[in-house]
């Protein structure tokens, strides 16, 4: 089934209530170091960066 316009603007406006973007730079050889870490543990660069946040707020190094 396709994705729908209804279904667009539904996400476009969950996303605008409900989600805050974080720009983040890193330089070229930093992101492909950060992305052989998150596939070699089977989360995608975006998961695993939201991963390590949440265990540094926890208190873990």
């Amino acid at each position: 089934m396709p994705y729908t316009e209804s279904q667009k603007k539904a996400t476009i406006k969950y996303a605008k209530e409900n989600l805050k973007r974080i720009p983040l730079d890193v330089q070229k050889e930093k992101y492909e170091e950060i992305k052989a870490a998150a596939t070699a543990a089977g989360e995608s660069v975006n998961g695993y960066i939201k991963a390590a946040v949440d265990m540094r707020m926890e208190g873990g190094r």
